[in-house]
């Protein structure tokens, strides 16, 4: 009788103080909500759509200019959260299986089960081991608004149980059950860090939370008495829930189907956009989202995608060739804004999370038209002025820098106009020559390009591209050009429609327009390129590309009136690429771009500037087809022919070697196989047959290529004509005293030194 009369005291004492202490022992865990709204007591229970509105994914969300979805980019990592879903928008099964599990007379109470907190004590008092809880759906969401209300380490005391019923009580005057029931499924912690029901269905069942089977929402629902339970667990709880609700076949295969549920835990969301993961990134770090988490961008939905197909399909054309990177810019001429921006080539790329488009890469040849601009303003040269072609040693301070060109060929005199659109690296260092060094870092450093030496770090080989400089700032760089020599940095916080963009002069409309009508001009490229290439386009568009030393980087960049589309190919690791160039890596995704831009028109070209002048000439020698020009201002004028030249073809000159070439002789190589090979031309690069060779005064021999076997000394080749008179000259220093000449096995290997300027940036190559 003794053992009865206790029990019953135990059970006044829960009844009457304490209710719900037994369902303190339930083992659902709270997670940090995101959701803080009660300040105190008296401000509780908080609105409901002021709930709703205080919901943050997770996730911040990249919006296209039409406001659609482009891409999420996590941005909290202290839970995992999908977007807010209205109770129309989770599947019944959901909704039913979670009040079986967790509150069946969810509809019947009002806030508090008096029922299962008397059972919960009844079960406490009598110490039958059975846990029983006992906190409805609505004292659980009281907890999930209220920091107070959450149950710490310990459990919940007495006073804050008596807190959470009340609260609850609370909640359901003012809010419909489908209110509480909808914001629950939201805010409560399910598997790990997955929080909210979107997150759930999209992550751990990889589809819309409308669309969960009874079997799933079974699953989740016991998820809620134990969101980190071991598997064996989650399956006995799983299949007597589907018990209750009238499915027992679903247990059925249910281990398998839980494991294989949880194992999808941490996966990606199965309808995650990945359009442009690297510019939400690149904006979300500039602090360009508003207080919802979105971010509006100026992004074309369909211009992206068709960006992102280009690479896919492009880089697969040219597996096998060890390029696996590409990244693609399109800017807005007017406003500075940002079209299309396409970071890495995602699944192809070995680093697709770096973004290739602010990666430092060398520029090759993609530089030069920035000279030929500067030049032009300068009036050192005009569009028509003739350039030699020919080999070039210069001294480097350490050892001579001898450029070369892309395809190893000399095309002696040509003019700027054939220099700049075929990408002629000779021509180019002899313009720098005229320009200087310092001048051309300078502009380009106004340009926005991350330079972060003067001139006379790069030397001569800043003509060839020897800088770094990322796709993004290129881009925009040429963009100055298509503005008519008008430079605006990239305007991140462009709207749709937003006003031309305010920017600084750095060169003259004409000469802008001037280079961007070289580098339309199809018949200019043609010795480099061709007639057809991915460069020609049915509409106007000035392009120029670049290849890095050793075929590490390649760049196609080039405008029409309205757009810049920048692209580079590579791969993120630096390695080199398998006889892939500007015109054959990044050229089809170039051509892919504007295709699809002008798919529905033909863009008008930019219109001529007063200042640029029309005027027909004529070259001498015949060294290009007679055309129309166009020059700035008074530079105009009607004949171009070689410096110092008579008729015919021009006096002779020596194109090999080059004056100032340092040979070092060889040990290993037979002396009879060392050959220097000497080469006369005229001024139009032919062969000249009859040249009369003399070394160190003396004749050597007659005709266009003689050879010579090095002898250690220094040594002067001249070429004479038939009176005696030099018409050129060439210095050779050959090293390697200690052998003897004419012993066999010593010579001299062919050769030339250094890189660019000694020290500086000896990879430049410089090609197109």
């Amino acid at each position: 009788m003794d053992g009865v009369r206790r029990g019953l005291r135990t059970v006044a004492r829960g009844l009457g103080l304490a209710l719900a202490l037994a369902a303190a022992a339930q083992p659902w865990a709270q997670a940090q909500a995101p959701v803080q709204v009660r300040a105190s007591s008296d401000a509780f229970p908080p609105d409901y759509a002021a709930v709703r509105a205080a919901w943050r994914p997770s996730d911040a969300r990249l919006l296209a200019a039409d406001g659609r979805e482009l891409q999420r980019l996590r941005t909290d990592f202290s839970g995992r959260r999908g977007d807010w879903l209205s109770l129309a928008d989770v599947s019944v099964a959901l909704q039913r299986a979670v009040v079986m599990s967790e509150d069946r007379r969810f509809y019947e109470h009002g806030g508090v089960d008096w029922l299962a907190s008397a059972s919960a004590a009844w079960s406490s008092a009598w110490g039958d081991g059975v846990r029983r809880g006992a906190s409805t759906l609505s004292m659980q969401l009281a907890a999930l608004l209220d920091p107070e209300l959450r149950r710490g380490p310990g459990g919940r005391g007495v006073l804050q149980k008596i807190d959470q019923m009340w609260a609850a009580r609370a909640l359901e005057s003012r809010w419909s059950k489908a209110e509480i029931l909808e914001a629950y499924l939201n805010l409560v912690a399910w598997r790990g860090e997955l929080i909210g029901v979107d997150a759930l269905s999209r992550v751990m069942f990889q589809k819309h939370a409308s669309g969960l089977t009874l079997r799933e929402s079974a699953l989740a629902a016991v998820l809620l008495r134990g969101p980190n339970a071991p598997l064996p667990t989650l399956v006995q709880r799983g299949c007597a829930l589907l018990r209750e609700l009238g499915r027992p076949g679903e247990c059925q295969g249910l281990r398998d189907f839980t494991q294989a549920a949880l194992s999808r835990a941490r996966e990606t969301r199965f309808d995650a956009p990945v359009r442009a993961p690297h510019w939400a990134r690149l904006l979300w770090d500039a602090g360009l989202a508003d207080a919802r988490g979105e971010i509006h961008s100026t992004l074309d939905r369909e211009l992206q995608e068709a960006a992102v197909r280009s690479v896919r399909r492009r880089l697969g054309e040219l597996r096998g060739t060890g390029v696996t990177d590409a990244a693609v810019v399109v800017l807005d001429n007017r406003s500075g804004a940002v079209l299309a921006y396409v970071g890495s080539s995602g699944a192809l790329s070995d680093a697709a999370d770096v973004d290739h488009a602010r990666a430092i890469r060398q520029a090759g040849s993609t530089l030069k038209p920035f000279l030929y601009g500067l030049a032009l303003d300068q009036r050192r040269l005009t569009a028509a002025s003739l350039l030699d072609d020919s080999p070039l040693g210069l001294d480097g301070g350490g050892g001579l820098y001898v450029p070369d060109n892309y395809d190893h060929r000399f095309g002696g005199w040509v003019s700027a106009r054939t220099a700049l659109a075929s990408s002629l690296n000779v021509p180019a260092v002899r313009t720098l020559m005229l320009v200087g060094p310092d001048a051309l870092a300078g502009r380009l450093v106004a340009l926005g390009l991350p330079l972060t030496r003067g001139g006379d770090y790069y030397g001569y080989s800043l003509a060839l591209g020897s800088a770094d400089v990322t796709l993004l700032s290129l881009a925009n760089a040429y963009r100055a050009l298509a503005r008519g020599g008008d430079y605006a940095p990239v305007n991140l916080r462009a709207r749709p429609g937003a006003a031309a963009q305010a920017g600084i002069r750095l060169y003259s409309p004409e000469a802008a327009w001037i280079v961007g009508d070289m580098l339309a001009d199809r018949n200019a490229r043609a010795r480099t390129f061709g007639l057809d290439s991915p460069l020609t386009t049915r509409f106007w568009t000035a392009v120029k590309t670049g290849t890095s030393r050793d075929m590490r980087d390649n760049w196609c960049v080039g405008w029409s009136a309205d757009y810049t589309v920048g692209v580079w190919v590579g791969n993120s690791a630096g390695a080199s690429m398998r006889n892939v160039s500007g015109v054959s890596g990044a050229g089809p995704i170039w051509h892919d771009v504007f295709d699809w831009l002008y798919r529905d028109r033909a863009p008008a070209p930019p219109a001529r500037p007063s200042g640029v002048a029309a005027q027909a000439v004529v070259f001498g020698e015949g060294l290009e087809p007679a055309r129309t020009e166009y020059f700035l201002g008074d530079t105009a004028q009607a004949r171009f022919a070689p410096p110092g030249k008579t008729a015919g073809h021009g006096e002779p000159r020596i194109a090999e070697p080059v004056d100032g070439t340092i040979l070092a002789l060889d040990p290993d190589i037979p002396w009879d196989r060392q050959r220097l090979r000497l080469r006369a031309v005229d001024a139009g690069a032919r062969p000249v047959a009859d040249a009369r060779w003399f070394l160190d005064g003396r004749p050597y021999g007659q005709g266009a290529a003689p050879d010579w076997a090095p002898s250690p000394g220094a040594h002067v080749f001249e070429l004479r004509d038939a009176r005696g008179a030099v018409l050129d000259r060439a210095r050779v220093i050959v090293r390697g005293g200690r052998f003897a000449v004419g012993v066999t096995g010593p010579g001299a290997a062919a050769g030339r030194a250094g890189g660019p300027e000694a020290g500086n940036h000896p990879d430049a190559q410089g090609k197109h």
